[in-house]
């Protein structure tokens, strides 16, 4: 999706909706997603906004583009997951600090 606004050459930064059931009172864990994504992107990313919903829905978007559904994704995803699905379409070679890194072994002490 081009980013592109009305006579402007300059690309508009995307735009991320968390939609979430307020039946479910998940306002609070919805919160803590946008800000963690504003907290990591924040300087690339024009909104994250939080649409109150009801029927036990929960998904997010990326510009319209549906990167997380909980029911269809098997829940919640964690922080980890949603960084990179966001980080995916932002900017793929981004490399998200100690996000990216492979657990070790703790037996062998060994990567992955």
């Amino acid at each position: 999706m081009s980013h592109e606004t009305a006579g402007d050459a300059r690309p508009a930064k995307p735009h991320i909706a968390i939609t979430y059931c307020t039946q479910c009172n998940w306002l609070l864990r919805s919160a803590w997603m946008a800000q963690e994504l504003l907290s990591t992107f924040g300087a690339e990313l024009g909104a994250v906004t939080l649409v109150p919903a009801t029927g036990g829905a929960f998904a997010i978007t990326y510009d319209g583009v549906e990167i997380w559904e909980r029911k269809r994704d098997g829940g919640f995803p964690d922080v980890k997951a949603l960084k990179g699905r966001v980080r995916d379409r932002l900017d793929p070679g981004r490399d998200l600090g100690h996000l990216d890194t492979k657990p070790v072994d703790r037996r062998s002490g060994d990567p992955g």
